[in-house]
């Protein structure tokens, strides 16, 4: 059976899709009949169709049901991942009605979770001057003493403790948690997961967490031996591992588990909790109970109350507070997130977009029978948005099961990721289902402007195959500019006036839709270049500017991908050079120093010096010591009642004396750059070298100089001549000359910047060279022969060291074990500079742009060989050789991603700058009105804008070659030539 004009009729039934089509044409314009039957006709079609294309037909569906299946995910692993309230409780404190802690101050407020602060009322009946209470218990049957008052007779409680000490491993030594309590009780299950072995029983025996055992090289049945920083490694307890455990909540923690009382020794500032399980079905802690532990001291988060929160109205005013604080949501986060939402919806609609225009394409012959059987506008309308209706609904089916079975497949992987095992399986069908709705949304959204375009041509023209060309619109432009320029001046001047986040991420969506807008018009100005480039790329570019319709959507998705991108990338790149500025080095990078600056540790600093070379590799060696008054005479000697070693102390005595003149109510009669200035030197900020006193007078020699970071040029040669390098010139006396105050008995007054105010026993008068940026220097650094001429003694204090290489972690713990040894008051630090390296998720971003432009660009190049197919036989036909279709190809993908990388780095900009604008502000804020006190001495916030350059060579020159190499590659070279019809 014939078509009209005596064309064939298609095949699959189009006899009926025609007799249908007439019927509906029948039918009167406007009634619901009407209105069923056309779509039902184009559901019909649009299926047809999609199964004809196959290839086409997945190319958009895996469009559509990436960031669906992404999303999908997210969703599910999100949900699972954020545990209810109740598996929260569960790893909180287990299977008990309620947990009480006990803070040291009563009373205290709390709300119903268990947030709480301290009453004002205490601080207003508590002397400034008042000593620190005595801990009201010291054993845990003290402890559970406290609590079995406040709880119903018969109630079971399980005592928990946790203090952070050091463990030994395979390697050395390690920080750890170690938490005492009845691991293997009833109540105390869902705190822990049991993974191997079993938890302790005896006092000998501890379990450690598995992340502990993993990087400590250790495994069940070793023993560690634990201790505090203060005491030497063989003065620790020694336990025997019996069990690994993981905490579900946080599976990177270093945590041992002990028997109360087995592990921890009693301190002035234990943390200490009590589980309670009330006796009899249904035991709970009520609202009153909590009140009366509230009064004693007590912190207690009720099972009953977190579950099933009675009226707010109980609250006091404070704790009111408390609640509405814990439950506030982060605004700033939430316009960032439908932001986030709005571009990938906008970057998805331009990718499918140019899809779909193919659609429209290759079935313009079929439209052009719908339009000859008496097909209206609205029916070729309507079938271009059920093929977006059809392929986002299959998109939605293959994205969500694709995000569920993604997330099945790698839960184990995102747990490692995410610190914290999921809890139960949460599906959220509503979620989801919105999920779902949003990939048929985007499908309908991506088919608007073909089915427009497809509405429009006339039928003669789809059925021969001709189209005339149409000049862009004036009206789009002009709206883009105007949204671009709205835009980038809400970004700008909302992150530089105001400091909010939600302005300038508004102003940056606004301004990419500008740009988005007048990308029509910038891939015409671009073809205007195409006059001076050979004939192939000449070609490319004059059918890429004649073509907006299909050039224009793939360069916006390029301009959306690669803006995200290079934003993040700026504002990360920004971030890291403003900390990196802000990084205070205390030694050059590459050196290492080992020091103690307690002459208690001052003999075993030999021994640490062969640890520190035997496990690392060090290079030139340069040693330290303290000046102290001569002869060299060391006691046991301290007011205090502490077996402390002095050996005497050499102390500057500057004109302005030992206190910070900012201080006290001498800084009272100061005016605010007297302040300021005041504020700069020692005096006021109580530390020197290393950590040091600002006392410190360290002797070393003039080679030493540059391992310690003092490059000033005559720093060397003044302290090689005999004078004192001074990091400030408050130090010196009322002369400009550095005197010495010997003390050889031990300090008893001591002023607020740490330095002692004894009357000296003598005094040393020394010639001084004051250093321009001794911030970092030590206070006073004497040459060796400088100190003997004044009668000074050398306490060994440490060395410093050019390191070969870095230390690892093993290395590091094998010299803290060394170190521990020795008692931990002589300590161990590498300097390794700032150590912030983005360069990984940097390279992510930029491959992640890198899929979608070469994705954008391939999918106009398949359009843009779609509708050239008639002018590339016909270049053929006239000796064009079969390299000319892969060159074209090549360099149409590679103009259109170059286009949209070039836009997308401009546009990328604009939230970028907003951003760094708005932590400019937020800065300043807090430092201006303390600059205006006169109570802080550093200078005005500087604006880190640091650009990716590194991103942006990647994206302007790697992404346009790869996506040109790979068209060229991929594409055809021989062109079948075809009768071109009408």
């Amino acid at each position: 059976m014939g078509g009209p004009g005596g064309l064939p009729a298609r095949r699959h039934g189009g006899g009926r899709v025609r007799r249908q089509l007439r019927r509906v044409a029948a039918d009167r314009r406007g009634s619901p009949m009407s209105r069923r039957g056309t779509w039902r006709l184009a559901l019909r079609v649009a299926r047809r169709d999609a199964l004809r294309a196959k290839g086409r037909s997945a190319l958009v569906v895996a469009m559509i049901a990436l960031p669906i299946l992404g999303a999908a995910g997210a969703d599910l692993a999100l949900r699972s991942g954020e545990l209810s309230v109740a598996e929260k409780l569960e790893h909180t404190i287990g299977q008990a009605d309620a947990s009480y802690e006990l803070t040291g101050s009563d009373p205290v407020i709390q709300d119903f979770e268990g947030f709480w602060t301290i009453s004002e009322d205490v601080f207003a009946r508590t002397p400034e001057d008042a000593e620190p209470p005595e801990p009201p218990w010291q054993t845990p049957e003290e402890l559970l003493a406290l609590v079995e008052p406040l709880v119903p007779e018969g109630s079971t409680l399980v005592y928990e403790r946790t203090d952070w000490l050091r463990a030994s491993t395979a390697h050395g030594v390690s920080d750890v948690e170690i938490t005492e309590t009845e691991a293997g009780h009833a109540l105390a299950e869902g705190q822990r997961r049991l993974l191997d072995g079993r938890y302790p029983e005896t006092d000998g025996e501890i379990a450690a967490s598995s992340a502990f055992l993993s990087e400590g090289g250790l495994a069940i049945g070793d023993e560690v031996t634990v201790n505090t920083w203060g005491e030497r490694l063989d003065e620790g307890t020694t336990l025997t591992v019996v069990g690994s455990f993981e905490d579900p909540g946080q599976l990177g923690q270093h945590e041992l588990v002990a028997l109360p009382g087995a592990a921890l020794e009693p301190g002035p500032y234990m943390q200490g909790r009590v589980l309670v399980d009330v006796p009899g079905e249904g035991g709970v802690v009520d609202w009153p109970m909590v009140q009366e532990a509230n009064e004693r001291g007590f912190v207690v988060v009720s099972r009953e109350l977190v579950l099933d929160p009675p009226s707010r109205s109980l609250l006091s005013a404070e704790a009111q507070q408390i609640a509405a604080r814990s439950g506030n949501v982060d605004g700033a986060a939430v316009a960032v997130a439908v932001v986030a939402v709005s571009l990938i919806v906008l970057e998805v609609c331009l990718l499918a977009g140019p899809a779909f225009a193919v659609s429209a394409r290759r079935s313009r012959r079929q439209l052009g029978l719908v339009g000859a059987n008496g097909g209206e506008r609205r029916h070729l309308r309507a079938i271009m948005l059920a093929s977006g209706l059809v392929l986002g609904a299959v998109a939605a089916v293959v994205g969500l099961v694709g995000g569920v079975l993604l997330v099945l497949a790698t839960k184990p992987w995102l747990e490692e990721r995410l610190g914290s095992r999921f809890g139960a399986w949460d599906f959220r069908w509503l979620e989801l289902g919105g999920i779902a709705v949003l990939a048929v949304l985007i499908g309908l959204l991506a088919a608007v402007v073909p089915a427009y375009n497809a509405a429009r041509a006339s039928v003669l023209s789809s059925l021969t195959g001709r189209r005339g060309v149409r000049r862009g619109g004036r009206v789009l432009p002009l709206v883009g500019g105007c949204a671009l320029l709205f835009g980038t001046a809400l970004a700008l001047l909302g992150g530089l006036l105001l400091g909010e986040t939600v302005p300038v991420a508004v102003g940056a969506v606004v301004a990419e839709l500008g740009l988005v807008a007048l990308t029509p018009l910038l891939v015409g100005a671009f073809g205007r270049l195409a006059r001076w480039l050979p004939l192939v790329p000449r070609l490319a570019l004059r059918d890429a500017a004649r073509n907006r319709g299909r050039t224009a959507p793939a360069v916006a998705a390029v301009l959306a991908a690669v803006a995200g991108t290079v934003a993040v990338a700026t504002v990360t790149v920004s971030d890291e050079a403003e900390q990196r500025a802000a990084y205070e080095p205390e030694l050059p990078e590459g050196n290492a120093a080992v020091v103690s600056f307690l002459p208690d540790a001052s003999s075993d600093l030999d021994v640490a010096r062969g640890a520190v070379e035997r496990e690392t590799r060090v290079g030139e060696r340069f040693d330290l010591a303290l000046a102290v008054p001569g002869p060299l005479d060391c006691r046991t000697e301290s007011p205090y009642g502490e077996e402390e070693m002095f050996c005497g102390q050499t102390v500057p005595q500057p004109a302005a004396g030992l206190d910070c003149p900012a201080w006290g109510e001498a800084g009272e009669g100061m005016d605010v750059e007297e302040r300021r200035a005041a504020l700069q030197g020692p005096l006021c900020s109580g530390v020197s070298w290393m950590g040091g006193s600002a006392a410190s007078v360290m002797v070393a020699e003039p080679e030493a100089l540059a391992a310690l970071g003092i490059e000033e040029p005559g720093a060397s040669e003044a302290l090689a001549d005999g004078e004192a390098l001074v990091a400030h010139e408050d130090l010196l006396d009322a002369d400009g000359r550095l005197t010495l105050g010997l003390l050889t008995e031990y300090p008893e007054d001591w002023s607020d910047s740490a330095m002692p105010r004894d009357t000296p026993a003598a005094e040393v008068d020394l010639p001084a060279h004051v250093l321009s940026d001794g911030k970092l220097a030590p206070a006073v650094l004497l040459s060796p022969r400088t100190a003997a001429d004044a009668g000074l003694a050398e306490l060994d204090l440490g060395s410093v060291y050019a390191l070969a290489n870095a230390p690892s972690g093993a290395e590091r713990q094998a010299v803290d074990a060394e170190l521990q040894k020795l008692g931990g008051d002589i300590w161990f630090y590498a300097e390794e500079g700032f150590d912030r390296d983005n360069s990984l998720a940097l390279l992510i971003l930029a491959l992640a742009a890198t899929v979608i432009t070469i994705g954008a660009a391939g999918i106009a190049t398949g359009l843009a060989q779609a509708d050239a197919a008639a002018d590339l036989a016909t270049l053929s036909a006239v000796g064009a050789t079969h390299r000319l279709r892969r060159t074209l190809s090549g360099l149409q993908c590679g103009l259109i991603a170059a286009m949209g990388v070039l836009l997308g780095a401009v546009a990328g900009l604009v939230p970028a700058l907003g951003l760094r604008l708005v932590e400019h502000r937020v800065e300043l804020d807090r430092w201006q009105p303390l600059w205006d006190a006169g109570e802080i001495s550093s200078p005005r916030p500087e604006l880190f804008v640091e650009l990716p350059w590194a991103t942006f060579a990647q994206l302007l020159v790697v992404v346009p070659l790869v996506a040109w190499l790979l068209a060229t590659l991929l594409t055809r070279s021989r062109v079948p030539l075809a009768r071109r019809v009408g």
